[in-house]
Order: C-alpha cells, then structure tokens, then sequence
C-alpha cells in the first residue's frame, strides 16, 4: 500500500500564462455564437433565459495528459438532460464532440475542465413562453478546476453535514439533470464555513444523505461501498468508482445512506470530474477512521486515475486539428498505490 499523504498536483499552467500575449487561447478558448474566442472575450447575452431563469443544462468533462475521459458518457448525459427539460439544442451531438475537441485544441491546454451548455436561449422582447424561444449552445475550455486543494488531497477535506440547509426535492429540481439551481448548495457552502468545514454535505430534510455542491458522496463501513440512489446526481466519475470496485469484488450498495451511517463509516470520500476521488478526514469536527484518507479511498483513487489511460475510456486531442499546435505538455502522474487492480484492500477503522 502506497503512503496516503503522497499528494495530487495540480497540472502546471505556467506555460500556458506565459504564452497569453502571443497566444490569446492560451488561459482557455470559448465557443459563443458560432465563433471560438478566448476565455477572457466570451459573452453571452444578458437576456438569455439560462442566465435569467437558469433554464439550461451542462455538462462537464476533463482532459488529463491530452485525452478526454469519458467523453461519450457525458455527451448521452448532456442529451438526456436537454430531453427532460425539452430543449433541443441548437446543433447535433456529433457536432457538439466536435466544437469540444476543438476548444481544447486551440487552448493547447492538456488537463482541462471542459464544459457544455445548452440554454433556452433569448426570447423576443415580452415573450415568456419557452415554446417560442431557440435553444442556444455555448461551451468552453480552462485548466484543470480541483474542487480539493493539493493539501486536503494529501490530508483528507472537512465535512459539515448540513443542517439549516435541505436539498432541492427531486419533484421539483431533477437532481439527474446539471443545472445552474445552487440556491440550496451555495447556501451549504456559507453554513461549512460557519462551522470551520471545507465542503459541505446535504441531506433530503428525513435524514438521509444526498450530496454536495458538485460532488457525490461515498461511505465505507464493514467492507462495504455505500452512496445515495436519490436526489443526487448521477456522476460520470461515481459510476467510474462502482464499476472498479463491482470489478473487483467489493460489494456496493446504491440505496439510503443515512445521516447516522455517515457518521459511524470507516472511510468518506467525495467524487468530481473536478477532482477524482477526494478524501474526507474530518465530519463535524469528528475523525473519520484514522483522520487520513483510508485504504479503501486510495485504492480507489489510484484506480480511477488509472482509467484515464484505458484506452476504451480515453480520447486523444488532435492539437493539430485547428492549427493549434502542441505546447510542451506537462504529463501528471497522480498517486497510485502498488497495489494491483485485482488485488482491493478491506475497509477498517
């Protein structure tokens, strides 16, 4: 087993600031109204339905060492959302794929936080009605976003369970759907930082768990893996996670996870395309096992950055392709473990 305290770094983007005056993509490339711009120049209209009434949905997929991950997963979960809001986006999937492996090219950036946002678009002076307004589609590309700090990766992040704060009910907000809704969560985050956490985590008002500003949350007790089935979205890096640990004979369970099961669980861990896998040390001020991220999370991490060189999984970045070029990447090798796949640790205090 590898040292729990071996950190993630974050990707160096010194180049790509340096090469901002000759190279106007360099800290990010846009596409907006049917022209790439740099990250600084992107503008979308004020009156925009998505902006005014946050009636869109989006989708976020990343870039490590030049290669998307996962792309294609996003992209269907992109198009499920638009369906279940009755929006039709303004261009084909494919031609979606391809505006986002173009941003990425012409930015150069080789870890990269890329998003895709299909919105109602803008109605007509005095319109209200939905019916009679286009969807537009807007994306663009930035360096790699961690919602944990090198530090917290090394150390594990703190947790408050939040408690004047309830989670959208599903019946009103389809948590299934990426949305700009983060009354609920932003009103978490402020209550975190009341209360000396780094991140919080949210509940559905009768005690069960739900999850956090951007992240789902995972609990180990007793050997096993535990997350919510409900009010919650549907991850693309929390399918990663089950998929290695069924794979691998750890036994999952997607359901109810209570408020008092957090609180008893050997191991809590958080996962985000912007992040991985994101140990938890600390819940209301309360150890979490040994206060260091646990066997089980690690072996986890090391296998979900793994997968970022599966070739079923990873889609290279033609840099070429837009005339871009190839800055010199800077190859990140996040903490892995000696452990091999088929070999999964057990959980304990």
């Amino acid at each position: 087993m590898s040292d729990p305290s071996r950190t993630l770094k974050p990707p160096s983007t010194d180049d790509h600031f340096q090469d901002k005056a000759r190279d106007p993509f360099s800290s990010g490339c846009a596409w907006i109204h049917d022209e790439f711009v740099p990250i600084s120049e992107a503008r979308i209209p004020i009156t925009d339905m998505g902006f005014t009434r946050s009636d869109l949905t989006y989708d976020v997929v990343s870039v490590w060492n030049g290669c998307f991950f996962r792309l294609d997963d996003h992209l269907s979960r992109l198009q499920r959302g638009c369906e279940k809001l009755r929006l039709v986006p303004p261009i084909s999937l494919d031609e979606i794929r391809d505006i986002l492996i173009t941003t990425v090219a012409l930015s150069g950036l080789h870890q990269a936080y890329v998003e895709a946002i299909v919105t109602r678009g803008v109605p007509e002076p005095g319109v209200r009605d939905p019916r009679r307004v286009s969807p537009q589609f807007y994306a663009y590309a930035i360096p790699y976003v961690w919602i944990a700090s090198e530090e917290d990766q090394a150390r594990g992040v703190s947790l408050a369970l939040a408690c004047d704060t309830d989670r959208i009910p599903a019946r009103s907000i389809d948590p299934t759907v990426k949305n700009f809704h983060w009354g609920d969560l932003t009103r978490a985050l402020f209550e975190a930082y009341d209360r000396g956490a780094s991140l919080p985590v949210l509940t559905d008002g009768t005690g069960k768990i739900t999850e956090g500003p951007g992240y789902n949350v995972f609990a180990v007790a007793d050997g096993r893996l535990y997350t919510p089935a409900t009010g919650v979205l549907e991850g693309i890096t929390r399918k990663s996670v089950i998929e290695l640990a069924l794979l691998n004979d750890i036994e999952v369970i997607v359901g109810d996870v209570t408020v008092e099961l957090l609180r008893v669980a050997d191991e809590i861990f958080l996962t985000s395309t912007a992040g991985g896998v994101m140990p938890a040390s600390t819940l209301d001020g309360m150890p979490i096992g040994t206060r260091r991220p646990g066997p089980v999370t690690t072996w986890l991490r090391d296998g979900y950055w793994q997968l970022h060189n599966d070739k079923r999984f990873a889609l290279p970045v033609d840099y070429h392709r837009a005339g871009a070029g190839v800055r010199r990447p800077v190859a990140e090798q996040p903490p892995r473990s000696s452990d091999r796949l088929h070999e999964p640790p057990q959980s304990g205090r």
